[in-house]
């Protein structure tokens, strides 16, 4: 006869017949949050390969969430939804601030500088995450944004104070020592660009009155990467040997076979030894060779001609 102070049946020959079995608790429903979930479940969820979870995990709120069920990790559902909508790029950054997902720049790109600049000059220490928040641009277009401004100041502020290194000229204007370092290197290219630009003028000048270009223009200087100094001339008349001729500080001159996209990946390189009469880099601003002659641009090697 079953005892009725205990409602389960004696197992006989058991060691649970010692002891009432612990009850069975109720399933989860389907998708609880309250489900544990290991590193592939979790990773699934979120939609990212398990070896990126094991750095996701990191994250403090996974952290706090985390339970350890016969040695093995695992974390309630509801704790990986709740980092899943506030993980960066999702749905959420758009009530967060910023560009929502799939969309373009809030801001043109030709205002970028000057509203980056007022953000600036209103807080030094503003971080590229603040300037997309503010101006609903992407993470890169504010991040190259105060790379530029901060590399421009800190080249204004050595002109102004020569005995400062760009470091030092950073840590003058209150910028965090963290966030310039792609700007310091920048700043010291700018310095270059700078001090060449007289010397690339007056390339431009005798180029236009060799007949090569239409206008007086000024090279465009530019810095595919922050340490390089480029500059760009088109040539557009019609007895131009080339459309245009690019100026490296670290090969000199050569031309370029598109108006467009004149520097270009794979682009010949000009050869080494004598052949191009323009001179690869000057400390000051020479209009002769040395030896007293002076620079004709008629003189390119005409291997460095597209055919």
């Amino acid at each position: 006869m079953r005892d009725p102070a205990r409602p389960w049946p004696a197992a006989s020959g058991s060691r649970r017949a010692a002891g009432p079995r612990a009850l069975r608790q109720p399933e989860p429903a389907e998708g609880d949050d309250a489900d544990l979930l290991d590193r592939r479940e979790c990773a699934a969820l979120i939609g990212v390969a398990p070896r990126s979870w094991d750095t996701y995990k990191s994250d403090p709120a996974l952290t706090a969430a985390r339970v350890e069920v016969g040695g093995v990790e695992h974390w309630p559902r509801g704790a990986v939804r709740a980092y899943k909508d506030s993980r960066p790029g999702r749905a959420a950054s758009a009530t967060r601030g910023g560009r929502p997902t799939r969309t373009g720049d809030q801001v043109p790109r030709d205002l970028v500088p000057a509203r980056t600049a007022e953000l600036l000059d209103a807080d030094p220490v503003i971080s590229a995450a603040t300037v997309t928040a503010r101006l609903g641009v992407h993470r890169d277009t504010a991040q190259d944004a105060l790379t530029r401004l901060r590399a421009d100041r800190i080249a204004d502020r050595i002109e102004a104070e020569p005995a400062l290194t760009p470091a030092q000229a950073a840590a003058a204007l209150d910028y965090p020592a963290g966030q310039v370092r792609r700007a310091t290197t920048r700043a010291e290219a700018v310095q270059r660009a700078r001090h060449v630009g007289p010397y690339l003028c007056d390339v431009a000048t005798a180029l236009h009155r060799a007949g090569w270009t239409t206008t007086e223009a000024v090279p465009d200087v530019q810095h595919p990467a922050d340490e390089q100094v480029v500059a760009l001339l088109v040539l557009d008349a019609e007895q131009a040997p080339a459309p245009a001729l690019v100026w490296d500080e670290r090969y000199g001159w050569r031309t370029a076979a598109s108006r467009r996209h004149p520097v270009a990946r794979g682009a010949v390189l000009p050869p080494g030894g004598p052949g191009c009469a323009l001179p690869r880099h000057r400390h000051h601003t020479p209009t002769h060779r040395p030896g007293g002659r002076p620079h004709d641009p008629r003189r390119i090697a005409p291997q460095e001609v597209p055919p």
